[in-house]
């Protein structure tokens, strides 16, 4: 015999809590032992071709309160444009990182080598860019979004373009801030919202 489905409640949805550090980065939750190194500590090895750089921000909610439980993950190229397993990637370069935001002030910080431009099947160039995807409290679903370099040519890139709202496609792009050093912070809504992406 069938339930009549009116009977049944939708059970409340669980925004992202403490569980994400402990079982995404246990050793960042102060949780030591479970693996040697947390899974995607690094993006790159030592001997990584490429320009060093060093990615810090915030992510900030609505009322503009830098969110100190974020975690992040980071996927990105080599110097080159070639990700992991392409014919001649770079093997010191894993491209995938996960990071989370200082307990104290929010800060996150990404090191890795800025990624090389990316050839798409219907040749078309991507600008430099790392894809963020991004998950904290208040957050049901990971939002995904980019970062790109304001020091590089992103006039082409075909995603880019794509924002309608032109003034908008500026919260997409990193502020350098030093000899390879950068500033991209995140705004999940209000002024300055950052573009985030369905792919």
């Amino acid at each position: 015999m069938t339930q009549a489905l009116d009977l049944l409640t939708e059970t409340p949805s669980q925004t992202a809590g403490p569980y994400v550090h402990i079982g995404c980065i246990p050793s960042f939750a102060g949780i030591e032992g479970v693996y040697p190194e947390d899974l995607g500590l690094s993006a790159v090895q030592p001997g990584a071709k490429g320009q060093a750089v060093t990615i810090t921000g915030s992510v900030y909610d609505g009322t503009g309160w830098a969110m100190r439980d974020a975690m992040l993950e980071s996927w990105q190229p080599d110097a080159a444009g070639l990700f992991p397993g392409a014919e001649g990637a770079d093997p010191a370069v894993s491209g995938f990182c996960r990071f989370a935001a200082d307990k104290d002030s929010g800060e996150f910080t990404l090191r890795t080598v800025k990624p090389g431009a990316v050839r798409l099947c219907n040749g078309a160039l991507q600008a430099p860019h790392i894809s963020l995807w991004i998950v904290a409290r208040g957050i049901n679903i990971g939002l995904a979004t980019r970062i790109y370099f304001e020091d590089e040519d992103n006039t082409a890139d075909p995603l880019l373009n794509r924002i309608e709202q032109r003034p908008r496609a500026e919260t997409l792009i990193a502020r350098k801030t030093g000899k390879g050093a950068y500033r991209f912070d995140i705004r999940l809504q209000g002024p300055g919202e950052t573009v985030f992406l369905d792919l």
